[in-house]
């Protein structure tokens, strides 16, 4: 199977988000959402609810090709920003992340419903799919448990125009999913 039968940015859709291509467009109600400090306390890269900092990551979300504006389903305002990202053919294999959701979908459905969908759609697709997690993003840490990811490492990655920041390695492959999917 190669890259290119791969839709990276489907229009996908529950009863609680939806994702949709993100756009240049997309930048002010985006960032709206992302320009509260506290979304990113546990994250490598504090700042980046300032405007100049969060351009950058616009930037990479634009570039990566994968990128989606999560909306609420219900009201289709904008409540965060994630992507498929780093696609490797030979191995099967995909990352999701650069997830962001605004404060008011914390402790709710709305991270659940979305890695569901990503991960429901991508398996068609792959075998295998990592995560990259802050090591000081307790908060991310226990939703990726939550949803039943096994912590497989730890690896200094440098995220979009950013420097090197220790995260954990996260990772599913296509047969755990299944059966975890089941129970969720």
């Amino acid at each position: 199977m190669i890259a290119s039968t791969i839709d990276l940015q489907p229009v996908l859709e529950t009863g609680i988000v939806k994702i949709q291509p993100l756009k240049a467009g997309d930048f002010e109600k985006l960032y709206e959402v992302a320009s509260d400090p506290l979304i990113w306390e546990q994250h490598p890269n504090k700042n980046r609810y300032q405007k100049e900092i969060f351009k950058n990551y616009f930037e990479g979300a634009i570039e990566s090709k994968g990128a989606f504006l999560v909306l609420d389903a219900k009201t289709h305002e904008p409540i965060g920003c994630s992507r498929f990202y780093d696609y490797d053919e030979n191995r099967r294999s995909i990352l999701i992340g650069y997830t962001f959701f605004a404060r008011k979908c914390w402790g709710k459905a709305y991270n659940k419903a979305l890695k569901t969908l990503m991960l429901d759609y991508i398996f068609n697709y792959v075998d295998s799919v990592i995560f990259h997690v802050g090591a000081n993003n307790i908060r991310s840490q226990k939703a990726m448990e939550k949803l039943g990811m096994k912590k497989v490492g730890e690896q200094n990655v440098a995220y979009y125009g950013e420097q090197n920041n220790l995260n954990y390695i996260f990772q599913i492959n296509k047969a755990d999913w299944g059966k975890i999917n089941n129970k969720l």
